[in-house]
């Protein structure tokens, strides 16, 4: 019957020569217009920050019409399967994104109408992929299952790679469903590092043309170790530096393009991120002080320095002898201290005070609070959520395949 719709729907065009040109694709029983595909390319080149040129929309129309293709497909098997998305879903979305992009509420509908683009092209976007979430869930959720033995084998793996470089990475994943489709998708990867390379956002860009899950997230999949990777990928890793960006890895899944945004060694803190709350008082130092004011202020500054026992005396003293230069910081980073302090307050235990520190004004004395030191490996939590995500991907990819397959779609030249 579908088949039949189809034909129907592709006769009916036919007979009519004067909206032939304004159909680019049919997706079983729907329709994209150039018009759709004129707004998706407006939306796809916005946010990359890429040039909105003639010969860029011609460059990305195909794989461009490829999403909108994806997008019916998703939507005709949620309604098949009585699958929708809630306004307040998309709203939510769409509040996170113009918060990741440090915009205010509503700036992302003052941007559409600023680029002319409608605000129905990302909407149907998002319903898309979170209609498409909720199917592959529902229909895989007991293959996505993760054991507690298998967290206990990565906890026990983590634990032996204690020592090895960890990297912080994000991921382009264009799909080679066909082979004699690889040629036009590694054109695609190489244009669109070519343009990365001249300036577009790499998250961006993974957001509307990576055909991975983590693509929702702008292609970051967190800190990963080599054999968390295949072969290629990790060999590939291996030879870039932080800020650097791979060439298109062919894959048997198809083609991934990595940029490696910083690495760690594993179970090493990094001291620059430790976290401190901190006490200081500074007693003022004017640099008009004579040799014997100085010296005096110097001893008063030891005297404190020997004497007191907690942050509540120090917090008492700064108010009685120094309110306007004594400061408390609730909440610093020890990479956000001044490089010639950061090494004399990370050496001090929690409730010791500091040396006398001569600053700017006066002399201080710092004493620390409270001292965290990060996460140097991944909680149970997390270790569980990285092997489900693995299998979603694959089997989110496998399941999108699978609709594209049984699908009647015919493109327009």
């Amino acid at each position: 019957m579908k088949w039949l719709i189809a034909l129907f729907l592709v006769l009916a065009c036919a007979a009519a020569p004067a909206q032939e040109s304004h159909i680019v694709a049919v997706v079983n029983s729907e329709i994209i217009t150039n018009d759709d595909l004129a707004a998706r390319l407006k939306l796809v080149l916005a946010s990359s920050n890429l040039p909105d040129t003639p010969e860029n929309e011609k460059r990305l129309s195909a794989q461009v019409l490829r999403a909108l293709i994806d997008e019916k497909l998703e939507m005709q098997e949620a309604k098949r399967l009585s699958i929708s998305v809630p306004k307040s879903e998309v709203d939510d979305a769409i509040a996170n994104i113009e918060k990741r992009n440090n915009m205010p509420k509503g700036g992302l509908d003052a941007y559409f109408k600023a680029h002319g683009i409608p605000r129905s092209t990302l909407v149907d976007q998002i319903t898309a992929t979170l209609a498409f979430g909720k199917i592959v869930h529902s229909r895989v959720s007991e293959d996505v299952s993760v054991s507690e033995d298998e967290v206990n084998d990565a906890m026990k793996r983590l634990k032996a790679d204690i020592g090895k470089p960890q990297s912080r990475v994000s991921e382009i994943f264009l799909a080679v469903d066909n082979p004699s489709e690889a040629d036009k998708v590694l054109d695609l990867a190489n244009r669109l590092i070519a343009q990365i390379r001249g300036g577009a956002n790499f998250s961006a860009v993974a957001q509307q043309f990576s055909q991975s899950p983590s693509a929702a997230v702008g292609g970051d999949i967190g800190w990963v170790l080599p054999d968390e990777l295949s072969t290629r990928l990790a060999e590939a890793l291996s030879k870039m530096k932080p800020g650097e960006m791979s060439y298109p890895i062919r894959t048997p899944a198809g083609f991934y393009i990595l940029y490696l945004a910083d690495r760690r060694t594993l179970g090493v803190t990094d001291p620059s991120q430790i976290e401190l709350s901190l006490d200081e008082v500074i007693l003022a130092l004017p640099a008009t002080a004579t040799p014997d004011e100085r010296q005096r202020i110097l001893a008063e500054a030891q005297q404190v320095s020997d004497t007191v026992k907690s942050c509540g005396e120090m917090s008492k003293i700064g108010r009685e002898r120094s309110p306007q230069l004594s400061r408390e910081f609730p909440e610093i980073r020890a990479g956000e201290l001044p490089p010639d302090l950061r090494q004399q307050i990370l050496a001090l235990k929690v409730g010791e005070a500091s040396k006398p520190i001569v600053v700017p004004g006066g002399v201080g004395v710092v004493m620390v609070c409270s001292r965290k030191e990060p996460d140097t490996l991944p909680t149970r939590d997390e270790v569980s959520n990285n092997i489900a995500r693995e299998r979603y991907d694959v089997l989110a990819r496998r399941y999108l395949r699978d609709l594209r397959r049984n699908a009647y779609v015919d493109i327009r030249g």
